[in-house]
């Protein structure tokens, strides 16, 4: 079925549509490319945009890194659909209550269209204000606290009274946002492991992960469900997003080519939050080779291959799926997607 411009795929009664996005990646692109690429991806049948939040790229040679709140407001006036930071991190570089009078911004110019995807952070991005970088435990329990206080923000400023918060790592001022739409913003956290993955489904509205091996989505996913019904919610009722890193072009070489040259930190068999330059990345992608992306990201020209792995994905039970082609050759890919792969994805 459609809405708009956008392609809701098919679905059994009584079964919610899966969006299949557009994942704007503003390490690769300008901010007026990236925003007249996303409204190129609505024409061809994509709905809603996630866009990344990055102060530096992954990679030198990716050449940009522009200021995600700037873009996603240029995307509201360019597009149609949902629309959110995928994801920020309210933790270092900015004060929750930055995030959320962002967010209550944002949602307020486009009403019933914005999300805010929360994360933990990269090294990469948030050591550059200079505070000392913990480890992995700490840098969460900081986002859930940041949560903590958005929400506590979007709850009183809609009910017009102040608040306040004083815990482990903020401390928020007798305040109030005073631009809140009519209903807040809804709160994504994105996890990697399944942990975090459970405690997000106590607190938040939804899961953001990216893609890979579908047995670790299976339990990524499971974990989430199991918060949310220990906080005594419905896990229908939430939201599961998936972005997922592909490389399609004409031939096999050239989207392996695209893979090697433009998205190598896929094929890194290690984690990668304390690094901390694109300049450190750049040495260690040199190591990656074509087998190292297997089970990490499809590389391939052929369409259905494609659209085999996503439907997978949609089986599993995600909503919002945001595709983000490797290369370059964006237009071609989304006329290629949206004429043989969106189509033909069904729920």
């Amino acid at each position: 079925m459609t809405s708009g411009s956008g392609y809701l795929v098919n679905r059994r009664d009584g079964e919610a549509a899966v969006n299949i996005g557009y994942a704007a990646m503003l390490e690769q692109f300008s901010p007026s490319e990236a925003v007249s690429l996303a409204a190129l991806a609505e024409d061809h049948g994509f709905r809603g945009v996630m866009a990344s939040d990055h102060f530096q790229p992954w990679l030198p040679r990716q050449g940009e890194s522009s200021f995600v709140w700037s873009v996603l407001g240029a995307l509201g006036e360019r597009t149609t659909g949902d629309l959110g930071p995928g994801v920020t991190t309210p933790t270092f570089r900015w004060h929750p209550a930055m995030v959320a009078q962002a967010s209550a911004t944002l949602a307020a110019m486009y009403p019933n269209r914005h999300w805010l995807g929360i994360g933990s952070g990269e090294a990469v991005n948030e050591h550059v204000v200079g505070a000392y970088w913990p480890e992995a435990p700490e840098r969460i329990d900081r986002m859930f606290e940041a949560v903590d206080i958005i929400k506590k923000l979007f709850s009183a400023s809609l009910a017009g009274r102040d608040t306040r918060h004083s815990g482990r790592f903020f401390k928020l001022e007798t305040t109030r946002l005073w631009t809140m739409p009519p209903t807040a913003p809804e709160i994504y956290i994105a996890t990697a492991g399944p942990v975090t993955a459970k405690r997000a489904g106590r607190l938040a509205d939804g899961i953001i992960t990216n893609g890979s091996d579908e047995a670790r989505l299976r339990v990524l996913l499971s974990k989430f469900d199991e918060g949310v019904r220990d906080s005594g919610r419905s896990a229908s009722k939430f939201t599961r997003v998936l972005r997922l890193h592909l490389s399609w072009a004409a031939t096999d070489a050239e989207a392996m080519h695209n893979a090697l040259t433009e998205w190598p930190i896929a094929g890194l068999r290690f984690g990668r939050s304390d690094i901390r330059s694109p300049f450190e990345f750049e040495q260690l992608a040199r190591g990656v080779r074509p087998e190292d992306f297997s089970g990490q990201m499809v590389v391939s020209s052929d369409p259905d291959v494609h659209r085999e792995h996503i439907q997978r994905c949609i089986n599993l039970g995600f909503d919002r799926i945001y595709l983000h082609n490797v290369g370059r050759n964006q237009s071609e890919w989304m006329e290629v997607f949206g004429r043989e792969v969106l189509p033909r994805l069904v729920r």
